[in-house]
């Protein structure tokens, strides 16, 4: 199809949608694999672990992220359960808070973080310093420094300076650093361009192919201060097939295998990353953690049997996968409108009282979302609809198609699942607009875990 000259967001057509999205017979049912195990829909209003939406909305107010507690605990130990042997890292960067990380902590999962910042946070939540990795490609000497103070578990080695900065701080702090040396192993994800993180033409780690990831290695074996713990492999994110980290662990593993060979440094560990996709929409089909453990630890051992080598101790990060489908967002419809488009079509636009400073991905990459109607039943058949933020960016799509009821006004309240990563933790002041409050429910008590920002907390900035 001709692309259209207004650009990609309007090539469809308003009354018909993306091929995937289908009118459903009633658009007050729920898509059950799109939200967490807690929510349900009672007398049309929806309800989390007991507790209404608009209840939740009387309280605390819209937008708000709301988090299934026992959803979000329930999926981590669903990947701690199907990959007994391995260590899982919790990504830091999908959500964190103190109470999540403390989550994390009590079901026996590890904690991975990329920033001074997230490290202060898991440090507030007593998460076990030997349990936290920390990641980054250009961490700072004083995030270095803490790290090595706090006794991290790991450290994730990015660049040629890190190792010298290491060198240096170790000697300094009279400390060993346990080490990885994150590799990239020329594998195209298939997922978004922005969140592949294994081919050649980007910031991470240190190229298999080129030969620099071997000569990182050889440089870390040579300094004292550090303990070379094993390869760091992550190919990307949202990604729903094996058929990467298949190619991925042969790729590393014969790197691993070459290094004993060749250094005599015997590595017991490899991580090989994760970055499982979730259910943003219908056209989403997860694996579950089961499965997805059953594929990667068959295709771990093989590689090590092929060459002759013991399998190493595994590591796993899950990204998205526990946080994202845990959490909805809830909004307050303002205004609706339809505008005519070419060929005597029009669009239904929906605004919200939120947008792209609660949820940033669709206008960076794209990302599509789901939404229902989530405060009463309607009878009015559905309409291909758009919902759309309060921003000054025609770009601040919150959902760019879905079916909703034609009644839907100002008052009703939408419910957008699968927010719980990369939306708080990408949320901003834009428009000078607070950032939302999170809400964890369980057992039908809701409480605040980050509480909404207000016009003080932006003043407050200002010191001009």
């Amino acid at each position: 199809m001709r692309s259209h000259e207004a650009g990609a967001l309007h090539g469809q057509a308003g009354d018909r949608g993306p091929a995937w999205l289908k009118n459903p017979d009633d658009p007050n049912e729920l898509v059950p694999h799109l939200w967490s195990d807690g929510v349900a829909k009672v007398d049309g209003v929806l309800t989390v672990a007991g507790a209404s939406a608009t209840d939740l909305a009387a309280e605390f107010g819209t937008p708000t992220y709301v988090v299934d507690e026992d959803d979000f605990r329930r999926r981590a130990r669903g990947f701690k359960e199907a990959f007994p042997d391995a260590d899982v890292y919790y990504a830091a960067k999908a959500f964190l808070c103190v109470a999540t990380a403390r989550w994390i902590a009590d079901e026996g999962l590890n904690l991975d973080v990329c920033t001074g910042g997230e490290l202060a946070v898991a440090l507030r939540a007593d998460v076990p310093p030997a349990r936290i990795a920390l990641h980054g490609n250009n961490k700072s000497v004083a995030e270095l420094r803490r790290a090595l103070e706090a006794g991290v578990g790991r450290i994730i080695i990015d660049s040629v300076e890190e190792i010298g900065c290491l060198r240096d701080l170790t000697a300094e702090l009279g400390v060993t650093a346990a080490v990885m040396v994150r590799v990239t192993a020329g594998v195209e994800a298939h997922t978004h361009e922005y969140i592949s993180t294994s081919h050649e033409d980007q910031k991470f780690g240190f190229s298999i192919s080129g030969g620099d990831a071997l000569d990182a290695v050889r440089r870390v074996v040579a300094e004292p201060g550090l303990e070379l713990r094993g390869l760091h492999s992550h190919i990307g994110s949202q990604i729903f097939v094996t058929d990467g980290f298949e190619v991925a662990a042969r790729r590393v593993l014969r790197l691993h295998a070459q290094v004993q060979a060749e250094l005599g440094v015997t590595m017991p560990e490899f991580d090989l990353g994760g970055g499982f996709g979730i259910a943003y929409t219908t056209q989403d089909d997860p694996s579950t953690p089961a499965d997805l453990a059953r594929g990667m630890l068959k295709i771990v051992d093989d590689e090590c049997a092929s060459m002759g080598i013991d399998v190493p101790h595994l590591s796993i990060e899950p990204g998205r996968a526990i946080a994202g489908p845990s959490t909805f967002t809830l909004y307050e419809v303002g205004t609706s409108k339809s505008v005519a488009l070419d060929g005597g079509a029009s669009r239904r636009y929906v605004s919200v009282d939120g947008g792209m400073s609660d949820n940033i991905r669709p206008a960076l990459y794209g990302a599509d979302y789901s939404c229902t109607l989530a405060s009463r039943t309607s009878e009015t058949p559905a309409v291909l609809s758009r919902v759309v933020g309060k921003h000054c960016e025609s770009g601040d799509i919150v959902v760019k198609d879905e079916f909703l009821p034609g009644d839907v006004e100002a008052g009703d309240l939408l419910a957008v699942p699968g927010t719980g990563a990369y939306c708080r933790s990408l949320a901003s002041n834009y428009n000078h607009v607070p950032r939302a409050a999170v809400v964890a429910v369980r057992d039908g008590e809701a409480r605040v875990i980050l509480r909404r920002e207000t016009e003080d907390d932006l003043l407050t900035l200002d010191v001009g």
